[in-house]
């Protein structure tokens, strides 16, 4: 984790292309490549964009040091003269991208790369690795808030995630998505997110009995006192001596700013509901009563539905690892080559599924907006050189079946590009905002879309819709491969 030069995570075909460009094309040849996804995770309705900043990290460290010319060297496969081209290699190229905390749709670009074929190439795989796993944990995420419906998550999956990378960019990432906080300590450091949590059953266990444990933790952390109750028997001792524990602090003076219970088995919604009555009871009104134990966005909806007493979640393991789905799926797909006009050729890779039959040329991402309520009607991919008039009616259509249509009346509608420049000619041009303000972005960009996009079961669907020019040029290249 603590090498920032990636160069080496690749994938070896990624250099043997890299080789065959130099021997026997121009190696200064720019090329336009998309990197997208074709389904929402978790048969959602939505994305949510993220791992921008450690691609933009990514490219700035790109560089083959003298020990990765060695190694490589040693596969007996480079020839002397392609490994001094790398041994001199740096990234020159432009890229643009969709920023992080942005909502998104399949078969749009994510990022755009523009640059000479060879460092297009090779960047491929890690802007594939990192933007698919946050992009995934970060929609995992935005997906498990929704179902808390305002209640606060904890993201707390660090010792179940693949390993410290997936634990830490993974804790980064849900953040991104919504997350309160995250019990990941070095994540805390890294991205300047709050850290969060309380106690294990060790605690408990380790001391002659459960009111004592609880005491003793009390004293340390009034200010944060949530207590685990399910070590024993939650509504018999747990509970109890939770309350015997807040009424001593309570007539000792001691302020209650944050405390309360944390339930980690059982049947949450039953043990909850009693709970708070024991609580209230008690005079604890406002003393939270918190629940784990492998949650996901499906259960505690349910738990909601069925009126648990709990307004605040630790979820680990299915937000972690998105166990549910646990890979992304996004593309990298060559779009135009520049010609020795500087005009770039379109490109437009075939397949059997219509789906992933590629969107050619050099493209951008205007978003729709209905004017009255701010949300997205779709999302309308162009040609870099088109402009629009939200003045005039705008005809979108589904280009795999383009016979449904719809009108925008002048007026009625906004658009925004969605995509931005990152680098420019091979120099950062770009500065990624902090994680808690990306997510302060994110929540607002979740506004955005109809409730019916963000229910979690068979959701609405964002129609992502082509231009009439791109869709044209699309159809002209199909009927050409057709004819050969």
């Amino acid at each position: 984790m603590d090498r920032q030069n990636l160069t080496l995570l690749t994938d070896l075909y990624e250099l043997t292309m890299m080789q065959g460009y130099f021997k026997n094309k121009d190696r200064n040849e720019t090329v336009i490549f998309d990197a997208f996804f074709r389904n929402n995770p978790c048969d959602g309705g939505y994305s949510i964009c993220a791992g921008l900043e450690q691609v933009i990290q990514y490219i700035k460290e790109l560089h083959f040091g003298k020990e990765d010319i060695a190694y490589l060297a040693s596969l007996g496969i480079f020839d002397a003269d392609f490994l001094e081209y790398l041994s001199n290699f740096k990234f020159s190229g432009d890229i643009y991208a969709i920023p992080e905390g942005t909502v998104m749709f399949p078969r749009e670009p994510m990022i755009k790369v523009v640059a000479p074929i060879m460092e297009a190439q090779l960047v491929e795989t890690a802007i594939l690795n990192i933007i698919n796993h946050q992009s995934l944990i970060a929609t995992k995420a935005a997906r498990v808030c929704y179902a808390a419906r305002g209640d606060g998550i904890m993201e707390f999956g660090l010792r179940r995630a693949q390993g410290p990378d997936a634990g830490t960019y993974g804790a980064r990432a849900a953040m991104i998505g919504g997350c309160i906080g995250t019990s990941n300590v070095l994540a805390g450091q890294l991205f300047d997110v709050p850290v969060k949590g309380t106690h294990a059953h060790s605690w408990i266990m380790s001391f002659p009995d459960e009111y004592t444990a609880f005491k003793t933790y009390a004293d340390m952390y009034p200010k944060a006192c949530i207590l685990l109750v399910d070590t024993y028997d939650t509504l018999k001792s747990g509970v109890p001596n939770a309350i015997r524990v807040f009424t001593e602090m309570r007539n000792a003076g001691i302020p209650l700013s944050f405390y309360g219970i944390r339930l980690d088995s059982g049947d949450l919604a039953y043990l909850s509901k009693k709970a708070r009555k024991m609580l209230d009871a008690a005079g604890f009104t406002d003393a939270v009563i918190s629940a784990s134990n492998d949650l996901d966005e499906y259960l505690i909806d349910s738990l909601k539905v069925q009126g648990a007493a709990i307004t605040s979640w630790g979820v680990g393991t299915h937000l972690i690892t998105a166990k549910d789905n646990p890979s992304f799926g996004g593309v990298y797909k060559l779009a135009a080559i520049r010609d020795k006009n500087g005009v770039f050729i379109p490109k437009i890779k075939l397949s059997e599924n219509s789906e992933k039959v590629t969107n050619p040329g050099d493209k951008m991402i205007y978003r729709v907006y209905e004017k009255e309520s701010g949300k997205i009607k779709a999302d309308l991919i162009c040609l870099v050189d088109e402009i629009f008039n939200e003045d005039e009616d705008l005809l979108l259509f589904d280009p795999l079946e383009p016979w449904k249509k719809t009108k925008l009346k002048g007026g009625t509608y906004t658009m925004r590009p969605i995509m931005e420049q990152i680098f420019k000619n091979g120099e950062c041009c770009y500065t990624s905002p902090k994680v808690m303000d990306i997510r302060t972005y994110c929540q607002k960009e979740l506004d955005t879309l109809w409730d019916e996009t963000k229910r979690l079961v068979n959701p609405h669907e964002v129609y992502v819709d082509l231009s009439k020019k791109l869709y044209d040029i699309k159809i002209e290249l199909l009927d050409q491969m057709s004819e050969k």
